[in-house]
């Protein structure tokens, strides 16, 4: 049986565009598209609606606003944010009203991908019967495991957990969410060549989200950010970390 999902997202080029993505992940069933909060609680009055797709930012009730309403109405339907909002507030307010990732735009399919396959093993393993085991539990949480072998992950040919320890440390240490490759390598003592291969592998394994800048002269600037789950992510590659 296929998760049926509703696209919440005021931009009908940009629904469409999810709905594209989405028909690509295996398991999932596209169940409806609506432009307006008021329109989604209908639909999902409606129907039975596993998934939401959901923007923040939206004509008259906020896509915040909407994932409040169905709590207090006592909606248990997943949530997963697909917004422009990157401020911590607003990430901070969906993550306490449930919602079980957020993906900020624009983003990779890898991202989304991955966002919907851990959903779908996740939905997956809740609709079985049996009481689950501390491991099950911990991996639904996405806790790390509780060994040091099974905390680290292998890294790529060519990088080492010693350099990638002193990059996330650096990114940790800046004043700011946003930062370039230029921010890192001034603050670390790492070439800029470097920088950009470690940055690129964070974006990757999901635990960074890019997008392009374009300064005065038209030069395109990478930026990058954390992804909420990033912090996770990071403790299967750099073993003992409790960041």
């Amino acid at each position: 049986m296929n998760i049926k999902v509703l696209i919440v997202e005021d931009d009908p080029m940009v629904a469409k565009f999810n709905r594209h993505y989405l028909e690509q992940v295996e398991g999932f069933e596209f169940a409806g598209w609506a432009s307006t909060g008021e329109v989604a609680v209908e639909m999902l009055a409606a129907q039975v609606i596993d998934l939401v797709l959901l923007d923040i930012y939206m004509p008259r009730t906020s896509g915040l606003q909407l994932l409040s309403t169905l709590r207090e109405k006592g909606s248990t339907v997943d949530i997963i944010v697909i917004s422009a909002a990157s401020d911590k507030a607003s990430i901070r307010k969906a993550l306490q009203l449930g919602a079980v990732d957020y993906l900020i735009k624009p983003f990779e399919f890898a991202r989304f991908q991955a966002a919907l396959s851990a959903y779908r093993e996740d939905y997956t393993l809740m609709k079985q019967q049996e009481p689950l085991s501390q491991q099950q539990l911990d991996k639904l949480l996405r806790h790390p495991p509780g060994t040091e072998e099974d905390k680290t992950a292998a890294l790529p040919k060519g990088l080492s957990e010693g350099t990638l320890d002193s990059i996330w440390n650096t990114i940790q240490q800046l004043e700011r969410p946003i930062f370039s490759t230029e921010d890192i390598a001034e603050n670390a003592p790492i070439s800029r060549i470097s920088v950009r291969k470690y940055l690129a592998f964070l974006k990757d394994a999901g635990v960074l989200d890019m997008e392009i800048s374009y300064g005065a002269v038209g030069r395109p600037v990478y930026m990058y950010t954390v992804t909420p789950v990033g912090h996770d992510i990071i403790t299967k590659y750099i073993s003992g970390s409790s960041r």
